[in-house]
């Protein structure tokens, strides 16, 4: 992969990560509810979650889940209804003051975080059909793809992981500044909402 091409990808995986959705969600709530640092098992979920898709679309299940209607539905009915759950979850979230929440996430919720953040991005079809769109046009087919993909992976997991390292740490440090109990509520209900809404937006998508 020549220099221009991979400056190429790099612009590519900002604008990937940039792009509201699901996982920008995930950080920010995670970020709200228990703080930067504790929301670092949700962000290399998320990377784990990238991983995968890149490996379903370098080794060609990415066009068989895009040829397939029945795989597609499947995988997207799931991840409608995972980000249904987790929006359900942050609306009856309690409302904690940051400190007291940090101090449940040590307590062991950790590995949920790095599992929910792994689901978001593993069970997102659209993210799959956007890679398999996107991600060919950086590949040299005159030279070895292994390398080739390994380089995008590993572009797109540094990229992936200051941006939504960013949204945990605006809304850790925005959003500590809400003590009061109706403002916590509030904000878990409205991060409950968005979960929602981006649910809705998925189960909407529509292969092209």
């Amino acid at each position: 992969m020549s220099l221009q091409v991979w400056l190429a990808f790099i612009v590519a995986a900002m604008l990937i990560s940039l792009s509201p959705g699901a996982g920008a969600i995930s950080c920010m709530a995670s970020g709200m509810r228990y703080g930067y640092r504790r929301s670092l098992p949700n962000i290399a979920g998320m990377q784990f979650g990238v991983a995968l898709q890149l490996v379903v679309v370098g080794i060609g299940l990415g066009a068989l889940l895009a040829a397939s209607t029945l795989a597609f539905n499947l995988v997207k009915g799931f991840g409608v209804a995972y980000l249904c759950y987790l929006g359900w979850k942050q609306f009856h979230a309690e409302a904690r003051p940051l400190q007291l929440a940090d101090a449940d996430a040590a307590a062991g919720t950790s590995r949920a975080l790095f599992v929910q953040g792994f689901l978001v991005n593993a069970s997102n079809p659209k993210a799959t059909i956007f890679l398999l769109a996107v991600l060919p046009q950086f590949i040299d087919p005159h030279a070895p793809p292994l390398s080739q993909y390994l380089i995008c992976m590993a572009t797109l997991t540094v990229v992936d992981i200051i941006v939504m390292s960013a949204y945990a740490l605006f809304a850790s440090r925005v959003l500590r500044l809400l003590r009061e109990p109706r403002q916590i509520r509030w904000m878990n209900r409205g991060f409950g909402v968005l979960f929602v809404l981006a649910g809705g937006f998925l189960a909407f998508f529509r292969r092209t």
